[in-house]
């Protein structure tokens, strides 16, 4: 996969585009846009006309927006570059799966990409990065996640919890907290009435460092349900 080096700011909408028509699947409405990259409607805008006159968005009036074959080249590149390096934080530095979303914020603008393939080298070309997303592969290839967020399921369906959503680092501190890790069975029970919690059932995969049941119910908020995916037991997760 290889694509020209793009302004930091151009790279980071094409990212943002990408991330939020993957996670949502469909096209990207600027106000979302906005509202993930923490600015104005209007300075959105104004970028989206940018990217559409240098041929990386398509904006249809009155329609989302969507990247284009030259656009989607880029955002990968720099996913890519931001999963490997969140890999690499924690894999061999230690760093917390909470941590690591803001420093490949910064570096994978920096980062070049010999230096990437060295580490994408001596990672074993992980396939997922710490938080179970698909981390694209050098030709731009994706593996498939086989997944659906947690209040998509019905009653009763479970699966292995394989993906948590890394923007709201608060999520990851509670999951680590209670002891929650990709590789769990997850199961969805029930929903409290009136919009209330889901009720879960959860079964470590492995033995806890401290004294815990393997297996106990618990009841998780809609804003919590829904930054977890589950999956099924085909889904390699890291």
């Amino acid at each position: 996969m290889s694509a020209e080096r793009l302004s930091e700011s151009v790279e980071n909408y094409l990212k943002t585009i990408f991330l939020l028509s993957e996670r949502w699947e469909g096209s990207v409405g600027v106000s979302a846009l906005a509202e993930r990259l923490r600015v104005s409607s209007p300075s959105a805008s104004g970028m989206v006309r940018k990217l559409v006159d240098a041929g990386l968005v398509d904006h249809a009036r009155y329609a989302g927006i969507t990247l284009t074959a030259a656009g989607r080249v880029s955002a990968l590149a720099v996913v890519r570059r931001h999963r490997l390096l969140e890999m690499f934080l924690v894999t061999e530095l230690d760093l917390a799966w909470d941590e690591v979303h803001e420093e490949a914020e910064a570096l994978e603008h920096a980062v070049s990409d010999r230096l990437l393939d060295r580490i994408d080298t001596r990672l074993g070309h992980p396939r997922f990065d710490p938080h179970g997303d698909p981390i694209p592969a050098r030709d731009g290839t994706m593996p498939v996640v086989h997944a659906r967020r947690l209040p998509d399921l019905r009653y009763g369906e479970g699966g292995t919890l394989v993906r948590v959503d890394d923007t709201d680092p608060e999520v990851l501190r509670f999951l680590d907290a209670h002891d929650v890790r990709l590789g769990d069975r997850v199961d969805l029970l029930t929903r409290k009435p009136f919009e209330g919690p889901f009720v879960v059932r959860l079964r470590r995969s492995r033995e806890q460092a401290h004294p815990a049941p393997g297996e106990a119910e618990h009841e998780w908020g809609p804003a919590l349900a829904t930054a977890l995916w589950v999956g099924g037991d085909e889904h390699g997760h890291p």
